[in-house]
């Protein structure tokens, strides 16, 4: 049960958990160390502008990055930051924010969210794209030896990310959304658990508990840097979003997904209603499951950008 609290408390509560959560991602790297960008190219197409990037964030190695947004904008623009998945094909990363990708509905997101008035955002996470080469169990062990948590330094790069964005002087750093599906999905719903700055968030096909992703024997579903060690000792993925509560979030999930085992869906559900409640919040979460497996349909994507556009 929620206990009562005063507004005070259960601000003071949610940031003390949100540096517990923090701790448990390894060693990482100083969180103001400067941010060094290069601009490498600027494309205008009909619709938008797409500026390749490359930050010197986390003092280990360069991350590739686009940032996009639409095409003859004036003045401060809503902006996402968006987190791109896995399925195992770790060469495309960021393109999948600019190119697309089979699993996912045309047209790809930063031209669908530029048509919407947003701009973007998109790393190429450790392993992935550009920064594809070294394998992620090579990536995943090597860290693990020097005491660092490869999700950990995935989710440091994005929150530096968010820092980065925060500077622009065409950013609206009051309407701030992030969406992800698969390991973007996850990558989301924990940086808007970490972070208050980020106003809306989006899961797409990777809402897990995982309690019941064990109960189900489902652990080899998802890749091996999804493990954050001694996690399931300090929190479940209800308290982890619970953190993101009062800000709108949305939830979306194909019922015949193994990697989102429906019991845990309902949990989750059950779970958040109870705290967006007590926060005074009950129409800001939203979970809607869908007859499909681990994929983005038309109608998943109508839903989300009629989210982005109610909320943000």
């Amino acid at each position: 049960m929620i206990t009562a609290g005063s507004k005070e408390e259960l601000i003071q509560d949610k940031k003390s958990r949100r540096k517990e959560l923090y701790g448990l991602l390894g060693r990482l790297p100083d969180r103001n160390r400067p941010i060094f960008v290069k601009l490498i190219s600027r494309e205008e197409t009909d619709e938008m502008t797409i500026e390749k990037l490359l930050f010197d964030i986390n003092g280990e190695e360069l991350v590739p990055a686009y940032f996009t947004k639409p095409k003859n904008t004036i003045g401060k623009v809503p902006v996402i930051l968006f987190n791109h998945s896995h399925f195992g094909q770790y060469e495309v990363g960021k393109d999948e924010f600019v190119k697309g990708r089979n699993e996912m509905q045309k047209p790809p997101y930063a031209l669908a969210l530029a048509r919407a008035g947003y701009a973007g955002l998109c790393l190429d996470m450790w392993g992935f794209g550009e920064r594809h080469g070294k394998a992620e169990a090579d990536i995943f062990k090597e860290m693990l030896w020097k005491g660092q948590v490869m999700f950990g330094m995935m989710v440091y790069d994005n929150l530096r990310a968010l820092d980065y964005l925060t500077t622009r002087d065409d950013v609206n750093t009051k309407r701030i959304g992030t969406i992800g599906m698969s390991m973007g999905s996850t990558m989301s719903w924990w940086l808007a658990a970490l972070d208050d700055r980020i106003k809306v968030c989006i899961d797409l096909c990777c809402l897990t508990d995982y309690q019941e992703l064990i109960a189900e024997k489902g652990l080899a579903l998802h890749g091996i840097y999804y493990y954050v060690p001694d996690l399931l000792n300090h929190f479940t993925t209800s308290q982890i979003n619970g953190l993101i509560s009062p800000r709108p979030h949305f939830g979306l999930a194909g019922k015949l997904d193994p990697l989102t085992p429906l019991k845990g869906l309902e949990k989750i559900d059950r779970n958040l209603k109870e705290i967006y409640k007590h926060d005074g919040a009950s129409d800001a979460w939203q979970l809607k499951l869908y007859n499909v497996g681990h994929l983005e349909t038309a109608e998943m994507r109508k839903d989300i950008m009629d989210f982005f556009k109610q909320w943000l």
